[in-house]
């Protein structure tokens, strides 16, 4: 280790890609600071803690489910788009199963077995393992045999993200990794020659009353404010003020830097320059998905790239009998088979119908909706539901009155309604590809529509997140230089750099890309600093 370095790998945030990357670092005897500018957890502990892997895992196993590393891949190539090299998707493809193995090592629990016979975007507590993107659905299905990727960390409710987190910092803390909360890094500390040698941050004392009202206003919005910001976006400025205005400047020396602070979808302002038809969705994750990350690694010559990709989750299920309508724009034409997946559905509505569209069923489909609910949803979901059967949706008695009572094209919803119907009554099937087991005809009133556009309601939110970054090298995760080469001594993981999903998401991609990334970048950066795997600090503290 070089003389006068306080660490050897300062990590700058502590979610699933930060956590990643401290353990890898320290297993690989790193003396490992990480610094967050809130407790730790950042986006991973709000999500509904999912992990995408496959290749023929012990829990696909478990349920009877072949899937292969090359069949893993020839999915995932449909889904990646070339967001990574070929290469780097192999490895991510084969490398699955020992991923899911090296959680468990971490304490985090997985149970395999059958998965549900409905779809779903998020199961219950009977099932474990399901399949989380467009594995079934057209055109993904034609690629590759399905398979259910979709793993849910062991845990009641929607408490699997805030579980795997605290299983992987538990983790870290007991191989000596320091962590320090509510420390912003503002600054990186850079040599003569561009080498990255430490960080600037302001931290606030746990121990100042302040830390202590900001702590119970984090505790008590945090889960909400992923799911709807707006409702209390003026608490969460008030305690960032509060934050700020107490803490002090310090900074810390290291042989090595990862970054791992999130995405920038809480930064308007880049979001306006980058992705402004996503303004309207919800955004998804804490304070600090506000590009705090991406912009230290450009200051140190980094440059980035799918910074105008988001992806915005348009759910219509479960219950499962929602998928069974159709999806229209203002236009009244179709918007794409209702089986996709919530983000790649979204991603249409957002760019192809400018995030307005509606979901239309026939009496039958809204009856069956209703049975449903006790045995496909979660409690969280019933609450959403409530809302949508009662007063989040719109009711006639003909296609002409229900287009009329939302400002849908009358002549364009009847000629979408008509063909599919006359698909499925000639047999060819939906125009539209949408599973067979999904389609029943449209034919009698009443009529119902839900309002699927972006911002139609607090209740019914698009939440989404960005998913470009800052490029880094694939086989390192060192951060690219903009003139060439790589800066030394810098990285990036999770949603700060370019990633395996920064093209496209389906459920846990993004944390799973999280692990590979940051544990790559972890073990490189150990490495690269000359640290001694026969090194062990004793636990760091909290």
């Amino acid at each position: 280790m070089p003389t006068g370095f306080e660490y050897d790998v300062i990590v700058v945030g502590f979610g699933a890609a930060g956590a990643a990357a401290a353990i890898e670092a320290a297993d690989r005897g790193a003396r490992v600071l990480v610094l967050d500018r809130g407790y730790g957890g950042g986006a991973t502990a709000y999500s509904g803690g999912i992990i995408y892997a496959g290749a023929g895992t012990a829990e696909q196993q478990a349920g009877g489910y072949p899937d292969s590393a090359q069949n893993m891949q020839a999915y995932l190539t449909q889904e990646v788009a070339g967001a990574v090299s070929a290469e780097t998707l192999t490895r991510f493809c084969e490398q699955s199963p020992a991923m899911i193995d090296w959680l468990k090592a971490q304490g985090v629990e997985f149970r395999g077995g059958q998965v549900p016979e409905y779809k779903t975007s998020y199961p219950t507590d009977s099932h474990y393992l399901y399949f989380s993107g467009n594995e079934k659905a057209y055109p993904y299905s034609a690629h590759a045999q399905p398979a259910p990727r979709g793993h849910r960390v062991l845990a009641p409710g929607m408490s699997s993200g805030r579980v795997l987190f605290e299983r992987l910092r538990d983790s870290a803390l007991a191989k000596g990794v320091d962590f320090i909360p509510l420390a912003q890094v503002h600054s990186l500390v850079q040599a003569d020659d561009g080498r990255v040698t430490g960080v600037r941050y302001r931290v606030l004392d746990p121990a100042h009353r302040s830390a202590r009202q900001h702590r119970t206003v984090a505790k008590a919005t945090g889960k909400l404010g992923t799911w709807m910001p707006g409702l209390i976006e003026g608490v969460v400025n008030r305690a960032e003020r509060l934050r700020a205005r107490h803490s002090i400047d310090t900074h810390a020396r290291a042989g090595a830097v990862i970054l791992a602070a999130g995405g920038f979808v809480h930064n308007r302002q880049w979001m306006s320059a980058y992705a402004p038809d996503f303004l309207k969705i919800s955004p998804l994750g804490t304070a600090g998905d506000d590009g705090t990350g991406i912009q230290l690694g450009l200051d140190a010559g980094g440059v980035t790239d799918k910074m105008g990709n988001v992806t915005a989750w348009r759910f219509l299920s479960p219950p499962s009998a929602f998928l069974e309508g159709l999806t229209v724009g203002a236009n009244g034409r179709r918007i794409a088979n209702e089986d996709l997946y919530g983000a790649t559905h979204g991603d249409v509505l957002m760019r192809d119908f400018g995030g307005t569209g509606w979901a239309i069923y026939d009496a039958a489909t809204w009856r069956k909706i209703r049975t449903q609910i006790k045995d496909q949803t979660q409690i969280f979901q019933r609450l959403q539901l409530w809302y949508l059967l009662t007063i989040g949706h719109k009711k006639a008695a003909t296609v002409e009155g229900i287009a009329a009572k939302n400002g849908i094209d009358a002549v364009g919803l009847r000629h979408t309604i008509d063909a599919y119907n006359r698909g499925i009554g000639s047999g060819t099937g939906d125009p539209g590809h949408k599973d067979a087991a999904l389609c029943r005809p449209m034919e009698r009133g009443p009529f119902y529509s839900i309002n699927i556009s972006a911002g139609s309601s607090m209740f019914y939110p698009i939440p989404g997140l960005t998913l470009g970054g800052l490029v880094v090298d694939e086989n390192t995760g060192a951060v690219v230089h903009r003139d060439g080469g790589t800066v030394t001594g810098l990285y990036a993981a999770g949603r700060n750099a370019v990633g395996v999903c920064s093209n496209g998401y389906v459920s846990g991609l993004s944390i799973s890309d999280c692990v590979f990334s940051g544990r790559r970048a972890g073990a490189d950066a150990a490495l690269a600093t000359g640290a001694d795997p026969d090194f062990r600090r004793t636990p760091g503290r909290a």
